[in-house]
């Protein structure tokens, strides 16, 4: 019997690689007391310091801003850019066309629906609270060094800029781990872990011991303060829109918390009820919703100035992309070194804090995708929702700012977009739906985003117990009153202070993570089959020509060991019990919610 028959055995040949067996049902979570107990732990220290003192852990966290951003940001910049190198070079490559998932199989999704679900994880608490505030920020503030503010020039550069922060860079972040995920899961048949990816730089053992504890520990904080920003983001929204709906007055922290607390306990009312199906439904009536809107504001407000929008950041953001990647406060200064901090560093913090998230999610419905139809989809559609997004909201924004409404001017960050609505028709009622959107976006990613945490916290289980989803969810509502309180009367700055530091771990995380996934694709059976098709055919011609000239044919037959085409293409076998491993059926409480 050939090897090729017996694909079973304890030594399978690399270039032989059985389907992973599909697991039909899950053995009960079992939490892993390290993990938990160390992320919890550290959580839990966190919120007590601020409630206890607040003006130390703000010190702190300013401290270590500034130490960040002046020490590190050129890591940050890099790594970023790097990425959409990265998997660009990825799909593009000989590892484009590996699956993820077994040899010919399909995927699981349908390419519309699966385009379809890509557009709902562009959307978020994150597009509404800066839709208008970006755009309309960069035109009265230009970044420094660049044009004069309210100038047509600063048009170009505050619409690139602003798609520079929310499109190819971004979801390359989130792809990386998205595919490191993926091909492990559905190709590998590994755990649903971040440390399970690192499998190929420790090995199985190390991955699944200490060091992989640790890399998961970091995953869990920065999905908490990444989620803890985007609900800190959401009640300043909502509490920007009581002011004018409710006219309760100035917002200040009382009013804002109390909001997180609300928010908190709507999700885990959800949460112990189990009404994913019911989530699921709000989410959906959230995606009409969005839509709605902006088809409002593109229908009632400057149609063809938004028209003429699009193709002028296109083509603005493709012309300063490369100038707009280099930004350091090298050639800035402090004024620099301030900017970034409060924008480009923030967003690539923020987007690296998503990305055990928002990576598990593309995973999950991706599987048989290739790794090129993956990255294209990936990059393209989000980039596309939100150029569109940007250019009805910012575009908006910009000709009431350029026709001399000072939106800017009239409101704080998380009110320009109540602003700009409220110079068109139906305000009360367009602002109230601004609020219910923003409420659901948080209750429903609150949801998903704390299964994660729960998934890290047990072993990579589908179904965390409900006690530790519960306990992520009121964590995020603590960790996310923290630090609205760290930033004083600019409670935004809080939020971003905190982010970027909490952060940079997971940055380092992220680049061996993109090692790792070289090295499993450098060994996956498709590449290994294909150094031996090379070499066995050169291999045959050589010969055929050497002993017959033209007159050949090829075959295929076995060789004495140590003659065949093995001895040209070095490997080594792989233990059977390496290959032929359980791949968890991934299924998302929230599977239409995504995204910041």
């Amino acid at each position: 019997m050939t090897r090729a028959n017996r694909p079973f055995e304890d030594a399978l040949h690399p270039a032989l690689e059985p389907p992973p067996v599909r697991r039909h049902g899950e053995a009960p979570s079992s939490i892993d007391r390290i993990v938990f107990g160390v992320a919890a732990a550290v959580a839990i220290g966190f919120v007590l310091w601020g409630a206890l003192s607040t003006e130390t852990l703000s010190d702190s966290a300013a401290v270590g801003l500034d130490f960040v951003v002046h020490n590190t940001g050129w890591l940050f910049s890099l790594v970023a850019s790097g990425f959409v190198v990265f998997v660009i070079w990825l799909a593009a490559s000989r590892f484009g066309n590996i699956p993820l998932g077994g040899d010919g199989e399909e995927p699981e999704f349908r390419t519309s629906s699966w385009v379809a679900m890509m557009f709902s994880a562009g959307m978020g608490i994150g597009l509404m609270f800066y839709g208008v505030t970006e755009p309309v920020s960069h035109l009265v503030s230009p970044p420094p060094g660049t044009v004069a503010a309210d100038s047509p020039q600063a048009v170009k550069t505050a619409m690139a800029t602003t798609m520079f922060h929310w499109s190819l860079h971004p979801w390359a972040i989130y792809a990386v781990v998205g595919l490191a995920i993926a091909y492990g899961v559905f190709r590998k048949g590994r755990s649903l872990l971040i440390s399970s990816a690192f499998a190929p730089i420790f090995g199985e053992r190390r991955a699944n011991g200490p060091a992989g504890k640790v890399i998961d520990i970091f995953a869990i904080f920065a999905t908490l303060f990444g989620s803890a920003t985007s609900l800190g983001l959401g009640a300043l929204q909502i509490g920007s829109g009581l002011e004018i709906v409710a006219g309760v007055g100035p917002v200040g922290n009382g009013l804002l918390i109390g909001i997180i607390v609300v928010l908190t306990i709507a999700f885990v009312l959800s949460a112990v009820s189990g009404v994913a199906k019911g989530i699921q439904w709000l989410s959906n009536i959230n995606m009409v919703l969005a839509l709605g809107l902006a088809l409002f504001v593109f229908v009632v407000g400057p149609t063809v100035f938004i028209l003429n929008l699009v193709p002028t950041t296109i083509g603005s953001y493709v012309q300063d992309l490369a100038m707009m990647s280099a930004r350091t406060d090298a050639a800035g200064g402090s004024g620099m070194q301030e900017w970034l901090a409060g924008w480009t560093i923030f967003y690539w913090a923020w987007w690296v804090s998503w990305t055990p998230f928002v990576g598990m999610f593309i995973a999950r419905i991706s599987r048989g995708r290739t790794i090129r139809q993956f990255v294209s989809g990936v990059l393209l559609v989000p980039s596309v929702v939100s150029l569109i997004w940007f250019a009805i909201f910012g575009g908006a924004g910009i000709a009431q700012q350029r026709n001399g409404i000072d939106i800017a001017g009239q409101s704080s960050s998380e009110g320009t977009l109540f602003a700009m609505l409220g110079n068109l028709p139906w305000p009360t009622f367009t602002a109230i739906v601004v609020m219910v959107l923003v409420a659901i976006f948080f209750v429903s990613g609150a949801d998903a985003a704390s299964v994660v945490m729960g998934t890290l916290s047990e072993r990579g289980t589908l179904r965390p117990s409900r006690s530790t989803v519960i306990f992520w969810g009121a964590a995020t509502g603590a960790v996310a009153a923290v630090m609205l309180v760290l930033g004083g009367a600019d409670a935004l700055s809080g939020l971003q202070n905190v982010t970027i530091v909490a952060a940079l771990p997971f940055v380092v995380i992220m680049v061996g993570l993109a090692v790792a996934l070289v090295k499993d694709l450098a060994r996956d059976p498709q590449v290994v089959r294909r150094q031996y098709a090379v070499a066995a055919i050169e291999h045959a011609v050589v010969a055929g020509v050497s002993e017959h000239g033209d007159d050949f044919a090829l075959t295929v037959q076995e060789t004495p060991p140590g003659e065949g085409v093995g001895e040209l293409v070095p490997t080594e076998p792989v233990a059977a019990e390496e290959v032929v491993a359980e791949v968890p059926d991934l299924e998302s409480r929230d599977p239409a919610t995504a995204g910041v």
